[in-house]
């Protein structure tokens, strides 16, 4: 096989049509299979056999730096997993000229190379752009994985996202979480004087842009799982609080209902159907769920306490909230239409902000004890807590649509400010995700495709 042309190989007929919503607009990706598959490229995920595999990423071949653009954008994005490790460019032995030619796989395995991308960034006469890639298993001397993408040229990163994700899912077995957004609010100025503007960036801190002037105080934006909407709480002019939604698509937002106190902590139910927050009356704060469709309002919780940060499990069934009504914040377990809740945290400190793994099978917390915060998982019914990373201050987890990740934010307290951070679910993996100033809050939105 180590002559093959695989251009000569048949293009599979299969053919869809990929949403992208590039600064508001939706624009089209033509994607199809590129020649065969068949090799069993895998990653081992047994817990103690973990180590990041070795793979050699070449420059696409193409016009200007566009090739190397790409190719160092699904350097990164694979770089910053912690489950692959990008051998050195400058090691490589042979130049990929053509990479419709198989590769000489000896050269690559003396690299210690175990997968192998290779590519091209070609314009159609329409001017389209066409990204070509091609996965090669390097120990079997056979291609894993290839694909094709047509779109517009503004939309490169999109594309090695795309590559990087369908690199994960042949070699991880499981779908990635690179073609993701990340809205988050951005905090400029002073300590005193900080501008709170909502923001969003895709998921490696790259094409930020800006959702508000900053003119209001914005905090805990939420992403929709399943649609283009960002569920946040502003502060008004008058110091007034509300619950409001952003939809991206139209950029157009709205207060979500009228009630007579502060409304916060918005979180959107599976379905991106319904709203549940928290609302203030006095000196406690009950749950309430709005349908945004009808817009009804159904009260969840109803005591003298502390309800607060809901959030659903993914069949919808449950929601998982922080409460002090036991004394300390903990964390509580209610069925969605409210009743006897069930408190799941009981280690030393004190529980917040539980977030529901997209799996099912984990909650996401921050726990405090004396100065330290921590950001931990456990099973929905508290048993199996694990501390993934813990300093001060740590705060506000959020999933990965894959469930394999979480971001947060932490906060080295005085005149510095907060900065995201992403970790895995196992602990191993702890990276910093660029932004252009301090940045906090951060919520993980579904994959694009």
């Amino acid at each position: 096989m180590s002559g093959a042309m695989f251009s000569q190989q048949p293009i599979l007929h299969r053919r869809r049509l990929i949403r992208l919503l590039a600064a508001g607009a939706v624009a089209p990706i033509s994607v199809a299979a590129l020649g065969p598959a068949h090799a069993e490229l895998r990653f081992d995920l047994r817990p103690g056999s973990f180590k990041p595999m070795p793979i050699a990423i070449a420059d696409m071949i193409g016009q200007g730096d566009e090739g190397q653009r790409v190719s160092a954008v699904i350097t990164n994005n694979l770089k910053r997993s912690g489950y692959f490790a990008p051998i050195d460019r400058e090691s490589f032995v042979e130049k990929v000229s053509n990479p419709d030619n198989a590769p000489d796989f000896a050269s690559w395995r003396a690299l210690g190379a175990v997968a192998l991308v290779t590519g091209r960034v070609s314009r159609d006469p329409s001017g389209r752009m066409r990204v070509e890639f091609r996965l090669w298993d390097v120990a079997a001397g056979q291609q894993a994985a290839g694909q094709q993408f047509f779109t517009d040229p503004n939309n490169w990163r999109r594309v090695a996202h795309l590559v990087s994700d369908a690199v994960w899912e042949r070699i991880i077995g499981e779908k990635g979480h690179f073609d993701t957004r990340v809205v988050f609010v951005d905090e400029s100025g002073s300590k005193e004087k900080r501008r709170k503007r909502l923001a969003l960036m895709d998921q490696d801190g790259g094409n930020v842009r800006f959702l508000t002037s900053g003119a209001d105080l914005v905090v805990t934006p939420r992403f929709s799982p399943r649609t283009q909407d960002i569920a946040y709480m502003a502060f008004g002019s008058n110091g007034e609080a509300r619950v409001y939604v952003h939809n991206l698509e139209g950029n157009q937002r709205e207060a979500v209902g009228n009630f007579p106190g502060m409304t916060f902590s918005p979180r959107f139910s599976p379905d991106g159907q319904s709203l549940v927050m928290s609302l203030q009356q006095g000196g406690n704060s009950n749950i309430f769920m709005m349908d945004l469709r009808s817009r009804a309002t159904t009260r969840l919780t109803d005591t003298g306490a502390l309800d607060t940060s809901p959030s659903f499990s993914p069949d919808g069934a449950q929601i998982v909230f922080e409460s002090d009504r036991g004394g300390a914040q903990q964390i509580y377990i209610m069925p969605a239409r409210g009743g006897a809740a069930n408190r799941v945290s009981f280690g030393e400190g004190s529980y917040a902000t539980p977030v529901w793994s997209p799996r099912g099978d984990l909650i996401a917390f921050t726990r405090r004890r004396a100065a330290s915060f921590a950001i931990g998982v456990m099973r929905p019914d508290g048993s199996g807590e694990r501390i993934l990373t813990e300093g001060y201050h740590n705060e506000g987890p959020t999933w990965s649509p894959n469930g394999r990740f979480l971001m947060f934010f932490r906060d080295p307290g005085g005149q510095s400010g907060p900065k995201i951070y992403m970790v895995d679910i196992t602990g191993r993996v702890e990276a910093p995700v660029p932004t252009p100033n301090f940045a906090s809050d951060p919520s993980w939105g579904p994959l694009l495709s």
